[in-house]
């Protein structure tokens, strides 16, 4: 797990990243609705702060998984 700070990003993004890296371990796949009630967001709101995730070089890759009733991200620490 990385330290470094990641000043580059938004308070919503780095609550997503923090969540992410600490839930990878155990799992793989993440709905944008469930990790938006863990962390009080919208799924919505989840889905346009992940995308930002992804293009930046973090140490965990995500991509998008499928559309179902709310997107899933598939994510590979």
């Amino acid at each position: 797990m990385s330290t470094a700070t990641t000043p580059d990003l938004t308070t919503k993004q780095r609550q997503i990243l923090r969540y992410l890296r600490q839930n990878a371990a155990t799992k793989t796949y993440f709905k944008s609705r469930l990790i938006g009630k863990e962390l009080g967001m919208t799924a919505k709101e989840v889905g346009s702060n992940i995308t930002a995730l992804q293009e930046g070089d973090y140490d965990i890759e995500i991509e998008k998984w499928g559309y179902s009733s709310s997107t899933t991200w598939k994510v590979d620490a």
